[in-house]
Order: C-alpha cells, then sequence, then structure tokens
C-alpha cells in the first residue's frame, strides 16, 4: 500500500502545473449571494479548478454574487499546518463578511486539501456558519462514506484523512460532497485522474446544487 506521503507527492505532481488567477475580495457592498473558495493542494494563488463552478453561479444566478478566494499555503508537505492554515484563513473570511453582511447568503466551495478546510470550518461551527446555504466539496480526503450528503458513487470507503463520522451530518441539506470510487483522496484508491476529474463530471451538478439552494 502506498503511503501518505507518496500520494501526497502524486497529486503534487499533478496539479504542479494548474495555473489560476487570483480573485480578490470585493471592493464594497454586499451582495445577495457571497461565495468563498478554497483552491487544491499547490494550485496557484485564487480559487483553483473549482473556480468553473463559481463562475457558472455567478453568470447563471439572477441574483448578485461576489465572490473571495482563501489565502492559504495549499501546500502538501507539510500538510497539516497548511490545511488548518486553512481553515483559520476561511473561519476569518466568513466572520468578516458575515459581520459586515448579514444579510448575504454565503456559499463555500472547496476541490481536494480546500474541501477539508471547507468541511472543517463547519464542524468547527465557525461563526457564521449559520449563514452557509451551501457547501460544494470536490475530492474531500476527509471523506466519510455513507453519510447523507455524499453525491458520488464512493460509498465503502473513506478518503486518507477521514473526520468524525456525523461530524458534518447537521448540515446535510447544505451540502454536496463529490467523491468516486477509485479516487486516491477521498476513498483511497489509486487513480489521481479520478481526483482531478469532478468539475467535468459534476461541474453542472454542482451548479444547480448551488443555484437551488441560493434561490435562484
Amino acid at each position: 500500500m502506498l503511503s501518505s506521503k507518496t500520494i501526497l507527492f502524486a497529486l503534487s505532481a499533478f496539479l504542479a502545473g494548474v495555473v489560476a488567477s487570483p480573485v480578490a475580495a470585493p471592493s464594497s457592498g454586499c451582495a445577495d449571494v457571497h461565495i468563498i473558495t478554497a483552491r487544491a493542494s499547490t494550485e496557484a494563488p485564487g480559487e483553483g479548478i473549482i473556480g468553473t463552478v463559481v463562475g457558472n453561479v455567478v453568470t447563471r444566478s439572477a441574483q448578485t454574487v461576489s465572490r473571495e478566494s482563501v489565502d492559504y499555503p495549499a501546500v502538501l508537505f507539510p500538510y497539516d499546518p497548511s490545511e488548518q492554515a486553512g481553515v483559520t484563513a476561511m473561519t476569518a473570511l466568513l466572520a468578516r463578511k458575515t459581520s459586515a453582511c448579514p444579510n448575504t447568503k454565503i456559499v463555500l466551495m472547496g476541490y481536494s486539501q480546500g474541501a477539508q478546510v471547507s468541511g472543517d470550518v463547519l464542524q468547527a461551527r465557525a461563526p457564521g456558519t449559520n449563514k452557509v446555504v451551501a457547501v460544494v466539496l470536490m475530492g474531500d480526503p476527509a471523506h466519510v462514506h455513507g453519510e447523507s450528503f455524499q453525491k458520488g458513487t464512493a460509498n465503502q470507503l473513506n478518503g486518507l484523512f477521514p473526520r468524525t463520522p456525523g461530524a458534518l451530518e447537521a448540515f446535510s441539506a447544505q451540502l454536496a460532497s463529490y467523491c468516486d470510487v477509485g479516487d486516491l483522496f477521498c476513498a483511497s484508491g489509486t487513480s489521481t485522474a479520478i481526483h482531478l476529474g469532478y468539475v467535468t463530471e459534476y461541474g453542472t451538478a454542482a451548479t444547480n446544487f448551488v443555484l437551488g439552494r441560493i434561490g435562484g
């Protein structure tokens, strides 16, 4: 069996070439909806590959939608401090936005390490989570199989770093977590290609999920 370090190194090799433009926080005002996104490991600062879903929501929604990305290391080594830095950074963004714009609906999105970040913010019941109306997780390494909000095919194996079973069930209506059988990181499989394919495979479904949750 591959070690976690070897597996994480493989992800670094595949994502090293992914380029993402940084996304700034809105300069002023309160939109109807605000999306906070955490990128995958080794992606350039910005939203990363899940930004395609963010863009689709912005384009298709009849409401005003603002967006910003979490500024965190998103490195594989050392992984735990990076992920915790992401949790701290997303928690701060969430608290700031909900304080400044209490009527704004919040959407969280994350891919891979960013998905774990987003899920851990919910698990911690961070300030402002009561304003979160939708959460999209793709390839979450903390995936726990069999939970009600799982949208992929991985219903037998957990991810590399599974969180406590049931830790996110209180947010089941708000959550859509995409993880497929064979994924190296969220389902303890052997495929990096599956791990990198969720936007292509489920991007439309994720967009529709968010639009349904925010009210179009």
